[in-house]
């Protein structure tokens, strides 16, 4: 197996700067991905070394989580708790609990689950609480491998580069968050669904864009954000269109915050607050009072100038995505910078930064620009697969031992 990055035959190492120099390479372009006969295969072929490496790494992680508590004795609760649970811990555990029993049945913090993720496991309540759990994994584990195709057919649309589109479908599998992708958690479907909804409106395909986001709006509770990039998309030569064009576009860019609503509008009737999931994130513990995002991020620098890595090491994360944010919107298109510039402000809009990491990993264009920083040498592409591998594990290894918010 080699890592990916190591051939240079047929694309550059980073995306050149725009010029009109008739021997430079041609860049990132903006006005849409080239049109590629499907490749599934290809797709699919490019994403399977990352997601089986991923696999073995966070069972292995569970694992040894397993012998450290059985054979070490750790005290913590939380230890023990989630080393049981496993591939079932953390938010993997709420959505089964939701399939199982409907949210009128479970605390009410599990309000802030959207239902689209547990309905999909509501067909395995027939064969009660194994069921429900093995179809959670299921759906999680083939919308990993899923996840990690589109990935690559992304990067290779719009680059043309297919080192880098390599890079990308092992990267979105190995990033230090992506251990939950092997767990019962939303993110592989739900990320699947922002990178079809945002790749359909970049081809002008409006319909599937919609769809896409309809869903991904009724998966995550940020799931509305995708109408900023769809919105910046469907600007595009926005006053050549006749008025059924004007109405398709709208529609594609309203479908991510209707699937949210659609949800909102039962909790509201259900449970007499509509907001009831957006206040659950508010609950001490979770992600806490909502704040200035720009006073969050002074408040991140500040500390970082003293040597404060904040709590579960959170705040280099962020200086690193604020980074990748501006080498974004000098490479990739708007809508990928509009896309990642709403997801870092919704991650700081707490001072509890629990979870930001997996927040930011789920925005992909941002593992399009780590793809893209890695491409300068076979020994750096190797280096850091290798690094990002040991977090892999470092991180998955925490949160099965109850010390990390995944």
């Amino acid at each position: 197996m080699s890592v990916p990055g190591t051939s240079r035959a047929t694309a550059a190492t980073t995306l050149p700067a725009r010029t009109e120099a008739p021997t430079a390479p041609p860049p990132v372009p903006t006005t849409g991905p080239r049109r590629r006969p499907g490749r599934w295969r290809q797709d699919l072929a490019a994403a399977a070394p990352g997601w089986v490496v991923a696999h073995v790494v966070v069972i292995a992680t569970v694992l040894l989580a397993r012998f450290l508590v059985g054979h070490l004795h750790l005290a913590a609760h939380q230890a023990h708790v989630r080393s049981h649970q496993g591939l079932l811990a953390w938010d993997a555990d709420w959505y089964r609990r939701i399939a199982l029993h409907g949210y009128a049945h479970v605390p009410p913090r599990s309000l802030r689950f959207f239902p689209a993720f547990p309905l999909l496991a509501w067909p395995g309540v027939v064969a009660g609480s194994a069921g429900v759990s093995t179809l959670l994994l299921l759906l999680a584990n083939g919308g990993a491998l899923v996840l990690g195709g589109l990935v690559h057919r992304v990067a290779l649309e719009e680059t043309g580069d297919e080192a880098l589109a390599r890079r990308a479908a092992w990267l979105v599998a190995l990033m230090p968050p992506a251990f939950v992708m092997v767990m019962g958690y939303a993110e592989p479907l739900a990320v699947s669904l922002a990178v079809v909804a945002l790749l359909s409106a970049r081809r002008g395909r409006w319909w599937w864009a919609g769809a896409a986001a309809l869903l991904y709006g009724a998966m995550r509770p940020i799931g509305l954000l995708m109408a900023v990039p769809i919105g910046v998309e469907a600007l595009r030569h926005v006053r050549a269109l006749d008025r059924r064009a004007l109405l398709t576009r709208t529609a594609a860019v309203l479908a991510a915050p209707a699937g949210a609503w659609l949800y909102l509008g039962w909790v509201g009737l259900r449970f007499g607050d509509a907001l009831l999931p957006y206040r659950a994130q508010q609950i001490k513990g979770l992600r806490g009072p909502t704040e200035n995002p720009l006073v969050v991020l002074g408040h991140v620098v500040r500390r970082l100038s003293v040597g404060d890595l904040g709590k579960q090491l959170h705040y280099p994360w962020v200086v690193l995505a604020v980074i990748a944010l501006v080498a974004m919107a000098r490479r990739w298109p708007l809508s990928y910078s509009a896309f990642a510039l709403a997801t870092l402000a919704a991650a700081l809009a707490s001072y509890n930064l629990n979870s930001i990491e997996r927040y930011l990993w789920g925005c992909f264009p941002f593992v399009l620009v780590l793809a893209e920083a890695t491409g300068s040498g076979r020994a750096q592409a190797r280096v850091v697969m290798v690094v990002s591998t040991l977090l892999l594990a470092a991180y998955g290894l925490a949160a099965f031992l109850g010390s990390y918010v995944p």
